[in-house]
């Protein structure tokens, strides 16, 4: 028979193995120790109807945390009155009704926000030697993120404030800070499993399956720009409509999170009307942009349709019509688009709506004068937010 190894390593494991058997044991001790009373208690008051009721049994209870698992004899009372039983020893140890208990829905919910579900499973399980189901582990992130708001996830008025006192240090005019919103389709998964069926004699149940969904997520992020590189002041993503996006955005403006008078504030976005419906509402005097690159598609889309049969003149359409709204000569493009003779009429309306859009956009794509004074002219800092919640 092979020896046992006695390296450190191998005695690390060993007891690491052990540690929750261990501590599991000291904890129950002290908790017996520290609710005595509560754990002999004989009568008790219906937390309902106010009636004094008496104990019926001890009913054990298995819970576990980041200490191990514990198992628990708690007075078990039931009123009869009004059909409820309660153990008071539950709420004296503020125990969650999940078994997993709050420190391990803490870890995994900072784990899981962190990195995809099946590897926050993997990663929780290497470090502690307990288990957490992806299921748990989305169960317990949906937990916490329900009673989060954006005043709760945002820094304060005055981090805030300092973070644009460093960018603007040694600088003639005030920093600018920019305000992208956008639209993402990120994969969800709905609370419970599909397709669970009960098992007959013999016969083995169907797995419950997970069947994942897309759903827009709308967002906001504010940053700085200092010299080419961006400066995150707050973000934001949500699962709702315009007007849900749009109260977080309210709640914002209304704390006065974002001092105003103390940056050059512009709005970046890809055309969508909630945007710029949203931005003249909450703020009137901000800059507003359309994103060059999301033009860029667009242009890309007609000339596909313009010149079907020549790449070589597609690239050089777009890459011409690029540079002149790049450099400010939006009317040049209006007229060019005004003269281009489509080959039928699906090409003609596709020239047309580009043309509509930005003549709807005028304001928005001076590309020229904007750059002059500072401002970005994409909304990477939103894409890049955008990435990081679907993971």
């Amino acid at each position: 028979m092979e020896k046992e190894s006695a390296s450190l390593d191998a005695l690390s494991k060993l007891v690491l193995a052990r540690r929750q058997e261990l501590t599991a044991g000291v904890t129950e001790a002290l908790a017996r120790q520290r609710h005595a009373e509560a754990m002999e208690q004989e009568k008790a008051t219906c937390p309902q109807c106010g009636r004094s009721v008496r104990s019926l049994a001890l009913v054990p209870r298995t819970v576990e945390t980041m200490v191990g698992e514990l198992t628990l004899e708690r007075p078990y009372f039931y009123c009869r009155r009004c059909k409820q039983g309660f153990c008071p020893l539950d709420e004296a140890l503020e125990l969650s009704e999940h078994k997993k208990q709050w420190d391990i829905q803490e870890a995994g919910a900072r784990l899981a926000a962190e990195v995809p579900f099946e590897e926050a499973q993997e990663l929780f399980s290497q470090l502690t030697g307990m288990s957490l189901s992806n299921r748990t582990a989305h169960q317990v992130v949906g937990e916490v993120g329900q009673d989060l708001g954006i005043l709760e996830v945002s820094p304060t008025a005055e981090e805030i404030s300092q973070r644009i006192a460093e960018v603007a240090e040694g600088k003639k005019q005030p920093p600018i800070m920019v305000l992208a919103l956008d639209g993402a389709h990120v994969p969800t998964r709905p609370e419970e499993a599909k397709g669970v069926g009960k098992g007959k004699k013999r016969q083995r149940s169907r797995r419950s399956r997970w069947h994942g969904e897309w759903k827009e997520a709308k967002g906001f992020r504010f940053y700085l720009v200092d010299e080419g590189r961006i400066v995150q002041v707050l973000s934001w993503h949500q699962i709702g409509k315009d007007e849900q996006i749009g109260e977080a955005l309210r709640q914002v403006k209304e704390a006065g999170l974002i001092p105003e008078e103390k940056v050059r504030l512009c709005v970046v976005g890809d055309g969508a009307k909630w945007i710029w419906n949203l931005a003249r509402e909450l703020f009137p005097t901000a800059a507003e942009i359309l994103d060059y690159y999301h033009l860029s598609e667009r242009l890309h889309k007609v000339a596909l349709a313009q010149f079907s049969d020549d790449p070589l003149k597609q690239r050089q359409w777009v890459e011409a019509t690029k540079a002149r709204l790049f450099f400010g000569y939006l009317d040049w493009v209006l007229v060019d688009l005004e003269q281009l003779e489509s080959a039928d009429e699906e090409t003609g309306e596709e020239v047309r709506k580009l043309w509509g859009y930005l003549k709807e956009n005028q304001g928005r794509v001076k590309y020229g004068s904007l750059r002059r004074k500072g401002y970005p002219l994409g909304s990477g800092g939103i894409e890049s937010a955008n990435k990081f919640i679907s993971h």
